[in-house]
């Protein structure tokens, strides 16, 4: 294989880093300043954003350390069988990367993921040795995400925690019949010991001695995973069951769903089901709820039940409840505000706080930054009544996208 430069092979593990979903990109304009006439870079290989823990957007050098693997996922474009283009970093040239971009102000810190090459523990190691080189010889300051190995020894594990900001270990699929079928030389077992030793050692990092002393800092920011979803059959309520079993279980920070998309010598085992990427976006809103709307898995799906698509589990929510609705905005307390679609945390925050001194009035709404639309037929309050709305049969036909004429040229 020919020798590649350095901006080769970011060109091409910039791009295999894309399937890794525990970083979200903006969507902004690319632009660049690489024609001499600017200054500052939006895109470019291998830059993505993130949010801190504080809640900061921040820009990361998101790069695989190596797009070569050992493992033959049936899912993963980079699978060992797989005919892509391949490359691998060095510890060295990883390092000098993060420090140029930093230097340069493209980035504020570094997500890295890899193959698998040789073993776990061999990627793993160089995987810690690029975090501990960062933070002791470069004093590099920023933010680093490492995709971590579950198979990895658990002192390796441990020293990524202590030079990573966060640590993530994928589940990969939503079942452990999936996994066995499409990932086999992976397991659910040692996946779920590795979260729960992240866990552990969280734990115990933030524990206080009798002398006031804590123990040396470990993965600060916290530990998420990634699940595919549209590789296997697995309906959306299970899911969203088996992520909320992940919150609970592990304390995660995030649970990022990943929607598959065939791989054309793939395509004829793992058939496309629904539209990937709208019913990702959709497990988003879902989880979303879950995590700070006070919704169960199972109000939002059943087990065995699948999302709408035509509208958000919010509003599809409300339809199957007509019976709760409409809610007088002036008594009903936190947890059922939270569920008027069209109403967000703020908006529900903002109303509380409004009421305790005086009646809130229909026009209070929009400067609370409600959604009126939505919340119309699920309210009322001094200067609005809903009438016969909530009972409307027409009323989803409202809020879902209309039908259009196919057209045969």
């Amino acid at each position: 294989m020919a020798k590649r430069t350095l901006q080769q092979k970011l060109a091409i593990l910039a791009d295999a880093a894309k399937y890794d979903a525990s970083c979200a990109s903006s969507g902004g304009t690319r632009r660049d300043s690489r024609d001499g006439k600017g200054l500052g870079s939006s895109g470019g290989s291998g830059i993505c954003h993130a949010y801190a823990p504080d809640g900061r957007c921040i820009s990361l050098l998101k790069i695989l350390m190596t797009n070569f693997c050992i493992y033959d996922c049936v899912y993963c474009v980079n699978r060992a069988s797989s005919r892509v283009e391949r490359a691998r970093f060095t510890v060295e040239e990883v390092v000098h990367l993060t420090i140029e971009f930093y230097r340069r102000n493209y980035i504020e810190g570094l997500f890295l993921s890899s193959g698998i090459i040789r073993s776990p523990d061999d990627t793993m190691a160089d995987m810690v040795r690029i975090a501990r080189t960062l933070r002791e010889q470069e004093n590099f300051r920023g933010y680093i995400h490492l995709k971590t190995i579950p198979d990895a020894a658990p002192e390796l594990i441990e020293e990524a925690g202590k030079w990573a900001d966060r640590l993530s270990i994928n589940v990969e699929l939503p079942t452990e019949t999936a996994l066995k079928a499409l990932a086999p030389e992976k397991s659910l077992q040692s996946i779920r010991r590795a979260m729960a030793d992240v866990r552990a050692r969280r734990e115990v990092a933030r524990e206080t001695s009798h002398t006031g002393k804590r123990p040396g800092r470990f993965a600060p920011a916290g530990q998420s995973t990634q699940m595919i979803v549209g590789a296997d059959p697995a309906p959306d309520g299970l899911i969203l069951a088996n992520a909320a079993q992940l919150y609970a279980s592990y304390r995660l920070g995030r649970v990022y769903y990943s929607a598959f998309s065939p791989i054309p010598d793939a395509s004829a085992a793992l058939p496309l089901i629904r539209p990937p990427l709208l019913r990702e976006h959709r497990l988003y809103q879902a989880d979303w709820l879950m995590r700070f709307y006070g919704f169960d898995a199972a109000e939002i799906a059943p087990p065995s039940g699948m999302l709408d698509l035509e509208v958000d589990p919010k509003l599809a929510w409300a339809l199957a409840h007509r019976e709760s609705f409409p809610v007088d905005v002036n008594r009903a307390d936190r947890e059922l505000l939270l569920r008027v679609p069209g109403f967000g945390t703020r908006t529900v925050q903002r109303v509380i706080a409004a009421r305790q001194h005086r009646t809130v009035r229909y026009d209070d709404l929009i400067r609370f930054g409600c959604a009126l639309k939505l919340a119309q037929p699920f309210i009322s309050l001094p200067g609005w009544s809903p009438r016969a709305l909530p009972d409307d049969a027409n009323l989803r036909a409202r809020f879902a996208p209309q039908a259009e004429q196919l057209r045969l040229l």
